[in-house]
């Protein structure tokens, strides 16, 4: 005990406080948040004195100052004021804390499975000759897997999924029935804004159904209705005629073709031939008008099974894939287990709100789905704890949009030319398995 620490109880001194190890050269980048008294930049401007050339953000200076007026363009007026920078307002989440962090770096995530190409990869020894060419490389893409719950097309962010879809940035879709049949409502008839606290009793009186704090007239449904009534005895005419057994994705793409409007996420799914998965089809209005086919027409099958191939194929057949899941739910596990066909996804994103206090798969972070082999054990997956409302709209433009518009190399084209399917060589498969065992060996498995 030191005379200096006499005055403090000898159990109090023994509470210890470690040295703090040096981080400030490990890569790890300083918190700070954007500050608007310098709204074009975000951070005050390094001064000339400052004699430094570090451009991480621990170089510059964290005592505030008075605000500088910013420089402007030889092009602005001398009167015209400075506006914020909403993009580096959105980067500067990178560097802030909680679900600030885990948003920007769920935006490189994306901004990975968007970039990668197989030209990052090393060319191996057993390469067929025609994927050495790093030029054929750069065109193997990561096929890019979207799901989402079906409240997200009432909500307002339809026009965001549709846009994903029509642009072909994603390449495998799914949802519930409700983002199936709601994207084809909102087609015939509009959905209102609510409020959370409107009367159920009230509301069901005047034929209005309460969607969280939006508002869906019963009328909305009998358009529907009629719309999807006719489908199903077209494709009912089709199965006694021809012996044709339609699956959910076969009748959401007649269903995109048969609605003809360019607003619909299930048009451009059709236009573009991208498959869009349904495993819950019957669990909404969709069912309900199956239930009321029956009685007048009954024999109508939907072949399920041959969907949970069909989206285990396109996972299987894909060098990489990536996964930008919007919510929980089954669209989510149907979209994650289809990558344990593979051994896991290559880049993943969560968005969702739901916690895994209770054990449920929607809330479960991506460290669960790794233990199941949805997830590689070398991937590096991100959950962002949000209402996907919120944030998937700004995420969306920040990476899918934002390489659209800049890539040089016309990424999301027309005229893009990509490969999605590409197996590994022998090499290569030995090399992941070995991933799986500590010590880089071969481990011991129940299937080979």
């Amino acid at each position: 005990m030191t005379d200096a620490n006499s005055h403090i109880p000898e159990q109090l001194q023994q509470s210890i406080l470690v040295k703090s190890a040096d981080i400030s050269q490990s890569g790890r980048q300083v918190i700070r948040g954007f500050d608007f008294n310098y709204p074009e930049t975000g951070k005050k401007p390094e001064s000339k004195s400052e004699n430094t050339t570090d451009e991480s953000p621990s170089a510059s200076s964290t005592a505030p100052a008075t605000p500088e007026k910013e420089s402007t363009s030889a092009s602005d007026s001398s009167s015209s004021k400075p506006k914020v920078n909403y993009e580096a307002l959105l980067e500067s989440y990178f560097v802030g804390g909680f679900q600030a962090q885990n948003y920007g770096k769920a935006v490189r995530e994306i901004r990975r499975m968007i970039d990668w190409s197989l030209a990052d990869e090393p060319v191996a020894d057993d390469e067929d000759e025609e994927f050495k060419s790093l030029e054929v490389r750069k065109t193997v893409r990561a096929k890019i897997f979207l799901s989402y719950t079906s409240n997200l097309i009432s909500a307002g962010m339809r026009e965001n999924l549709r846009y994903l879809v029509e642009h072909r940035m994603v390449n495998v879709v799914t949802t519930s029935a409700g983002g199936v049949e709601e994207d084809i409502i909102k087609c015939l008839a509009p959905t209102y804004t609510g409020e959370f606290a409107l009367e159920g009793q009230g509301l069901r009186r005047q034929g209005l159904n309460r969607i969280g704090n939006m508002l869906v007239p019963n009328e909305n449904y009998c358009y529907f209705e009629d719309f999807m009534g006719e489908l199903l005895n077209e494709l009912h005419d089709e199965q006694e005629k021809e012996g044709t057994i339609f699956t959910p994705s076969m009748l959401i793409h007649r269903m995109g073709k048969k609605i003809d409007n360019p607003e619909s996420v299930c048009y451009w799914a059709y236009k573009n031939n991208t498959p869009m998965f349904c495993p819950g089809i019957t669990d909404g209005s969709i069912g309900d008008i199956m239930l009321f086919h029956s009685y007048a027409r009954n024999g109508f099958i939907m072949d399920v099974a041959r969907d949970v191939r069909s989206i285990g194929e396109q996972a299987m057949q894909a060098r990489k894939t990536g996964c930008l899941i919007l919510g929980g739910g089954m669209a989510k596990h149907h979209t994650m287990n289809a990558n344990l066909t593979r051994n896991g996804t290559d880049f993943c994103v969560y968005v969702s709100t739901a916690q895994e206090f209770d054990g449920s798969d929607s809330g479960a972070r991506p460290d669960e789905a790794v233990s199941w082999g949805k997830i590689r054990i070398d991937a590096q997956p991100v959950k962002v704890y949000s209402d996907a409302t919120l944030v998937a709209p700004l995420m969306i433009a920040q990476t899918f949009v934002k390489a659209k518009i800049e890539s040089e190399e016309g990424r999301f084209s027309e005229d893009e030319k990509v490969i999605f399917n590409k197996a590994y060589t022998k090499s290569e498969t030995d090399n992941e398995i070995k991933k799986l065992s500590p010590d880089g060996e071969t481990p011991a498995v129940l299937n080979m």
